[in-house]
């Protein structure tokens, strides 16, 4: 399912959303899935809010301390569509205050945002962002943010942004796409076992450029087999001791029609990847420098040191099967990064009130660009899922449109780049007054860096998430409602100095209307985190509040 921040993939066409006389075809590969669309059922949903919540938080393990905070929140939520342009968001500002000296006071802002608009016909502009809290483990690893209170949690931020341009030049349908995105960790400390000793540093911040262009023909407008050519262009600048993620690949593609509903496309061409930084700044003992906020400086005087370089025929095969409008399944094997790479994409909607979704793909990028690719591929029509206690955004978002879930990027921020092979499904259904979703994935992160640099120690490093997220939500009568969302994460790491952690969390809350504008909450919800080092103590924390929320 190609589109602008997938530059790196040999994409292929998801289903046609037209629908309609032939729909059910296949079709040849298009590098955006938006570029040119002008479909959309006309929707305007803008809801301002303020809460103020009473929150009690009692420690069940390692210790029994109870904490009491109040929460004042402002946000919005919003679903915009139309003819030619499309937006969902829910944004919120929270901020909390502790009852003691133990409860320490904070504020957070969370939010998702997903959307594009028609600037004339065949020119869109896409955009997308993600504001979220994670619980930063020693070595990188990321639980979901469901610890109401720490020192480890972390706010992340990623935007991204650029046009889609499809028009045609006689038979020859031309497409070109740009992204630009930029991901921040606000996470001052870099995790130094022993003095003088390996370090995991956690990412900063880096920024990310994407471009692709492709032009070719449709089966049977010139011959009976399509025929396309296309170039992408991948850059990513860590601000971690400066590495730098570069990947450049020019192709030319065959599509061949097998009958109907299957075709083939055969792909070969040439690809440049490169992944440097620089070293460490050193003192007079040769020890790091580590600057005021946590992290190594970087030399900027030293020259830059090769840790992937990577060149040469790359080739791909795929196999696309749509038979009808509701069904797509791609699947291609090639040669890319030097070796094999598999990938795929399955979307099956039996009607209009559920659909299943299943992707595969294998990247090399850093967590910025890799998180970039996964706000991308969400669909513009959706509904936040939030931890009712909280506030906090869950892994995914409920949608009956395509990926939905999140939960995949956020396993691990440390900041060397990695080759990530990864799968994750998603099935959402309405039943009823009743949304239920449940989201699941594996995603495999092998790092990469340079030799005889700072980073050394995280090459070949490999950290491995396994996670699982679900919601359900119901009305009870035409003035109350009802909700429940669970989440899991397993992080694992062939790193000796970082253990295994798993994550665990569950909520529930009952809602009801007082007036027309202004809703009572009551939820309850439990939160641990477990370790494989018996010298750490497991962490659960069980939380209740009571609300209220005033709609405007």
């Amino acid at each position: 399912m190609p589109c602008g921040a997938q530059a790196q993939i040999i994409g292929y066409d998801q289903p046609d959303a037209e629908g309609g006389e032939g729909a059910a075809q296949a079709e040849p590969y298009k590098p955006s899935k938006r570029a040119g669309r002008g479909k959309g059922s006309r929707r305007l949903v803008v809801q301002p809010y303020i809460e103020v919540n009473q929150v009690v938080t009692a420690e069940l393990s390692p210790g029994d301390d109870v904490l009491t905070y109040t929460e004042v929140a402002a946000g919005i939520d919003a679903g915009i569509s139309g003819q030619r342009n499309a937006v969902s968001a829910s944004v919120r500002y929270e901020r909390r205050i502790g009852w003691s000296d133990r409860a320490s006071d904070g504020d957070a802002i969370s939010g998702i945002v997903r959307g594009y608009a028609t600037v004339v016909p065949g020119v869109t502009i896409e955009a997308g962002g993600l504001a979220t809290q994670v619980n930063v483990e020693n070595g990188g690893s990321a639980l979901a943010g469901g610890l109401f209170d720490g020192d480890s949690r972390t706010n992340v931020y990623s935007i991204y942004g650029g046009p889609s341009v499809a028009t045609r030049a006689g038979d020859v349908n031309i497409n070109a796409n740009y992204r630009a995105g930029f991901t921040k960790v606000e996470h001052s400390d870099a995790f130094v076992a022993t003095p003088g000793g390996a370090a995991s540093d956690v990412f900063d911040k880096s920024v990310v450029q994407v471009a692709d262009v492709e032009a070719g023909v449709a089966p049977y407008d010139v011959l009976p087999v399509g025929l396309a050519v296309a170039g992408s262009f991948y850059q990513e600048d860590i601000s971690n001791l400066d590495q730098r993620v570069r990947d450049m690949q020019a192709r030319a593609m065959v599509t061949v029609p097998v009958s109907r509903t299957v075709q083939a496309v055969g792909a070969i061409g040439y690809e440049d990847v490169e992944i440097s930084s620089r070293d460490a700044l050193r003192d007079a003992d040769g020890d790091p420098v580590v600057g005021s906020n946590g992290r190594f400086v970087t030399d900027k005087s030293a020259p830059r040191q090769i840790a992937y370089d990577v060149d040469g025929l790359i080739w791909d095969v795929a196999v696309m099967w749509r038979p009808s409008r509701r069904t797509s399944l791609s699947a291609h094997v090639g040669r890319r990064y030097g070796t094999t790479s598999y990938g795929g994409t399955l979307a099956y909607a039996p009607n209009d009130r559920s659909q299943f979704s299943v992707s595969v793909y294998d990247n090399v990028a850093g967590f910025g660009g890799h998180l970039n690719r996964l706000i991308d591929e969400l669909p513009d029509d959706f509904e936040a899922v939030r931890d009712p206690i909280t506030g906090d955004l869950r892994g995914c978002v409920s949608s009956l449109e395509g990926s939905n879930c999140l939960a995949g990027a956020l396993g691990s921020v440390r900041s060397a780049t990695f080759r990530a092979p990864g799968i994750a499904a998603s099935y959402s259904r309405r039943i009823g007054l009743m949304n239920a979703g449940i989201g699941a994935g594996y995603d495999r992160r092998k790092f990469i860096a340079a030799e005889g640099t700072i980073l050394a120690s995280a090459n070949g490093v490999i950290d491995e998430n396994y996670w699982l997220a679900a919601y359900i939500s119901g009305a009870l009568g035409r003035d109350a409602g009802w909700s429940a969302n669970a989440y899991a994460n397993w992080l694992s790491s062939s790193d000796p100095l970082v253990g295994d952690v798993s994550g665990y969390g569950v909520t529930a809350a009952y809602y009801r209307l007082l007036t027309q504008r202004l809703r009572a909450t009551a939820a309850v919800g439990i939160d641990g985190a477990t370790r494989d080092d018996p010298a750490i103590n497991d962490i659960w924390t069980a939380s209740a509040l009571v609300g209220l929320r005033y709609n405007f």
